[in-house]
């Protein structure tokens, strides 16, 4: 009987390696390879190996083959994606292709002023022809599901109220930064569709909460109470109430629509008399729908709990636009206690470096519900990060970024991905018994939000605190993210990697809208990282675009902040108004008083750093 070899990798195997060229031989064909870690790799062309050059959505495919031993020089961070084979006691790599993210070795294409822009704008004109066709805006025609080509189901379906939301705030994102038209018509229109289909004024309570969505059965139209959701199910969940809220409040920015607010505000009073803990703090993750109890045992596994969603989301989703927006001291109060509950309850450091994102009533840990159990999504980890450094911008804590800091250091460690890039998904927070290495909760695929989160996360930790290694992570984030997520084919980025970068599209991943995905953290993404490349870290201008509504906006002041930014840090360098020149503002402000007027007018503010 032979000995078995155990686990020794004695067979070919495909793979990606991203990393730094240290040294090139051309006489031999090869080049070696530094990862994010430290580690070297030697890579063997191939006489067929060919490259290209990364491009962003709409742009045309950039071959490098001919370019391959120009462009190996030493400091430039590329992709070599190939084949291991088991040779002479160790493993051979030949690579099939390389993938470069720049021309020049210390180029990074997605620095570019309007990288960011332009892919926000390829993003809203897929979703404008899969949701709508060529024909008139109508959210009659809007579906929550739509595969990977754009294509929607025909009958019998559900609109739910978060992805119509979702979509509506990526397109409010796109007519800030583009002025395009028909961007903020779909914004709006979505944003009626809401008030109108999926709204509920309570008049007894006078609050307002919305429904999970609308069932569509030919003409016929079924309001949904409660979530159809698997974990929210028979519920209401908070965070679908959060973000109901995304892409209206989003709007808000543009048009000051008075309606807007008033449902922002008899939203947010759902949150405090139902959703708050009164006597602990924090907000519960459900009500029973009947009661509009947190406490009721008809929730079953759901009563009495506190999350990351029902506690932190606020802020992203609606509270910090609806801060920028109105500067309302009600909003920005609400906002920092969300921040200061985070940095007392969540950080876990003497158990886990991930955070602790599921509770009881009494902030004690609950590490048992439903999928999460004892696990930790990487992405809950990096948005506190990215968020609580927002808040720091205002409300200067040392708690908010030692959080932020340890937070940094610690999930390149465990949820980043040191030999391909990008940031995995879900990981067990602790390991068990002599285990190395945190394990995967159920796969090692990375999904497309977590990317924005570690994107946004370093780039503003690098932006305020400059930070050069804040700034390395970053720019790997940003490569993996534009190298491996753009849909060159059909359009929008994809829901789901392979550790390696390829695309995963299989059952849900492979949609382009689904309960998870409706242009949200794609737009997001676009969005922010142009206004934290631009104004905080390469120095270079932005416009911002606004139609508001005659009297819309309190006093007829127009803010005009793209985002929590450190005082003093950006001013207004020019304003038109109709496409003419307008001189009433306050460049350090950030507000344009807007003329006295019966029309809505178009506002266009060039942001400059200062």
């Amino acid at each position: 009987m032979t000995t078995p070899q155990g686990n020794s990798i004695n067979f070919t195997f495909s793979d990606t390696i991203a990393g730094y060229v240290t040294q090139f031989n051309p006489e031999q064909n090869q080049f070696t390879l530094r990862t994010s870690d430290g580690r070297f790799f030697q890579v063997n062309l191939k006489g067929n190996t060919y490259a290209y050059l990364a491009r962003n959505l709409g742009d045309p495919y950039l071959d490098a083959t001919g370019q391959i031993h120009d462009m190996l020089e030493e400091g430039r961070y590329m992709y070599a994606y190939g084949v291991y084979y088991p040779e002479h006691g160790t493993h051979v790599f030949e690579a099939q292709f390389l993938v470069f993210v720049g021309r020049k070795a210390d180029e990074y294409f997605f620095e570019k002023q309007n990288w960011w822009i332009k892919q926000l704008s390829e993003i809203a004109h897929f979703y404008r022809r899969a949701q709508f066709g060529k024909g008139e805006i109508d959210y009659r025609n809007y579906r929550t599901t739509i595969n990977l080509s754009g294509e929607r189901t025909r009958d019998n379906f559900i609109q739910e109220t978060d992805t119509i939301s979702r979509l509506v705030y990526g397109y409010a994102s796109a007519y800030l930064l583009t002025g395009e038209d028909e961007f903020l018509e779909i914004a709006e229109k979505g944003t009626e569709y809401l008030r109108g289909h999926m709204r509920f004024y309570d008049r007894d309570e006078n609050i307002v909460y919305w429904y999970h969505g609308i069932r569509i059965q030919g003409d016929k139209e079924e309001k949904l109470f409660t979530s159809e959701f698997g974990d929210d199910y028979d519920a209401i969940p908070a965070y679908e109430q959060i973000y109901a809220l995304a892409g209206p409040i989003q709007t808000y920015r543009i048009s000051g629509d008075p309606r807007i607010l008033k449902d922002a505000e008899l939203t947010i009073d759902l949150f405090d008399r139902f959703f708050l803990d009164q006597e602990k703090g924090g907000y519960y993750s459900h009500l029973d729908p009947i009661t509009l109890d947190p406490l009721s045992d008809a929730l079953g596994p759901n009563k009495g709990k506190k999350n990351w969603n029902s506690v932190g989301d606020h802020a992203p989703a609606y509270l910090i636009n609806l801060v920028l927006a109105t500067d309302e001291p009600r909003f920005k109060t609400f906002l920092e206690g969300t921040f200061d509950t985070i940095a007392r309850y969540f950080p876990d450091y003497e158990n886990s470096p991930f955070v602790q994102e599921k509770f009881f009533s009494d902030w004690s840990h609950d590490q048992q519900h439903m999928w999460q159990q004892n696990r930790g999504v990487v992405g809950h980890n990096l948005k506190i990060a990215w968020n609580i450094m927002r808040m720091h911008t205002q409300a200067p804590k040392p708690e908010y970024e030692a959080l932020a800091r340890k937070i940094a250091a610690e999930m390149p460690l465990v949820g980043g991905d040191r030999q391909h890039g990008g940031w995995y998904d879900v990981m067990e927070r602790v390991k068990q018994d002599d285990q190395e290495w945190h394990r995967f909760a159920f796969h090692d695929r990375k999904a497309w939000w977590q990317q924005e989160q570690g994107i946004l996360a370093y780039l503003i930790l690098h932006g305020l605190l400059k930070d050069e290694e804040y700034l390395r992570i970053a720019r790997e984030s940003q490569a993996f993210y534009n190298a491996w997520f753009l849909d060159h084919d059909d359009g929008a980025v994809y829901f789901n990697t392979l550790a390696n970068g390829l695309p995963y599209l299989l059952g849900t991943e492979r949609l382009k809208g689904s309960h998870s995905m409706s242009m949200y953290h794609s737009s997001e993404l676009c969005y922010l990282s142009a206004v934290y490349n631009n104004l905080l870290i390469f120095k270079k201008p932005l416009d911002m675009h606004f139609k508001p509504i005659p009297g819309g906006f309190k006093d007829n002041i127009l803010r005009v902040a793209p985002d929590l930014l450190p005082p003093g840090s950006v001013k207004i360098s020019s304003v038109t108004l109709n496409e003419q020149p307008y001189s009433n503002f306050d460049a350090d402000a950030l507000t344009v008083t807007l003329p006295e007027t019966d029309e809505r007018v178009k506002i266009c503010v060039t942001l400059q750093p200062v």
